[in-house]
């Protein structure tokens, strides 16, 4: 089993849905990486920062699931980093109601000296310089490097961001990401095109329509398990990250066949997360009931065919 470390926010949230609103909840990448990789048993740490009056009862939460929280900076006298969104009705689009960085305008992570050993590296959405100042800090070049980014870099960070898919060896991006990066409409063009900015490994989300994983001339595709209901799409980008990095820390295979469970894992928590708002059903998700969807997958995905 590989440490890992986890670098992303630990937030607040307020969420509107057709399905009903919160006031201010756990969130933040890091929170949602760092629980769904805690499925699998794995030393991990996060790296964060917040507000002084941030609840020491989530802090205590994620210790309670092997998440080392000593990379979690607390900034006294500051707030803790806060968005509020409004989903519409097809829950693919959503308004940005507010986003208030607070904090995390001035992160610098440090990433805990018992941890600049760890093989695999989860780099959420954030600044590319800071992502790429927690690689900085690794005593050796990680295994595995795992980026996520989104189109609001691309948009102001451009040139910082590709320094920094220079040096990682996955990058998990959605469908309008990836065309957006390469300026292709193709994704499996896309792909190629971000195979030679330097990943080995692209993911392309695809939300309800699952997830395609690349390498080379070699493709993947994983569909979303269709759901009854879908409550609050928040956070499940960054729990498919978690179950993808948590499954390859655990299992020590970093090869493509691997990384097709990896993604099956990462889509199977992702369904979890959907199912409730904020955090609230990771927090609660039992190993017995991951067990139980991981076979619906199987039952959805696997079948026999007569070729003739």
């Amino acid at each position: 089993m590989s440490k890992l470390v986890i670098v992303g926010t630990v937030a607040f949230d307020a969420i509107e849905t057709p399905f009903g609103k919160t006031d201010k909840i756990l969130g933040g990448a890091g929170t949602f990486i760092g629980l769904a990789a805690s499925q699998f048993n794995v030393d991990s740490s996060v790296v964060s920062i917040v507000g002084g009056v941030f609840p020491q009862k989530y802090l205590d939460m994620l210790s309670d699931r092997n998440i080392d929280v000593s990379g979690i900076e607390i900034v006294k006298d500051g707030k803790t980093f806060f968005w509020s969104g409004l989903y519409h009705n097809d829950m693919n689009s959503r308004d940005t109601l507010a986003t208030e960085l607070n904090v995390l305008a001035d992160f610098e992570p440090v990433v805990p000296e018992t941890y600049r050993d760890a093989k695999i590296v989860m780099l959420g959405n954030l600044h590319p310089l800071t992502q790429l100042s927690v690689l900085e800090q690794m005593h050796d070049t990680p295994d595995l490097v795992v980026l996520d980014t989104m189109n609001f870099w691309m948009d102001s960070a451009l040139e910082d961001l590709h320094n920094v898919i220079k040096k990682v060896d996955v990058i998990t991006i959605n469908d309008e990401e990836a065309r957006q990066l390469t300026g292709e409409y193709s994704l499996v063009v896309a792909a190629k095109k971000i195979h030679e900015m330097g990943p080995k490994y692209v993911v392309i989300k695809k939300g309800e329509h699952g997830a395609l994983l690349f390498n080379e001339d070699n493709v993947f595709y994983a569909p979303a398990l269709p759901l009854k209901e879908v409550f609050d799409p928040t956070g499940a980008g960054d729990t498919f990250a978690g179950g993808f990095v948590g499954y390859l820390a655990k299992s020590n295979n970093l090869s493509f066949e691997n990384m097709k469970n990896a993604v099956i894992y990462g889509s199977t928590l992702a369904s979890f997360c959907v199912e409730k708002f904020g955090t609230e059903r990771m927090i609660n998700l039992s190993s017995k009931e991951v067990y139980q969807r991981l076979q619906q997958f199987k039952n959805l995905t696997q079948f026999d065919i007569e070729l003739s």
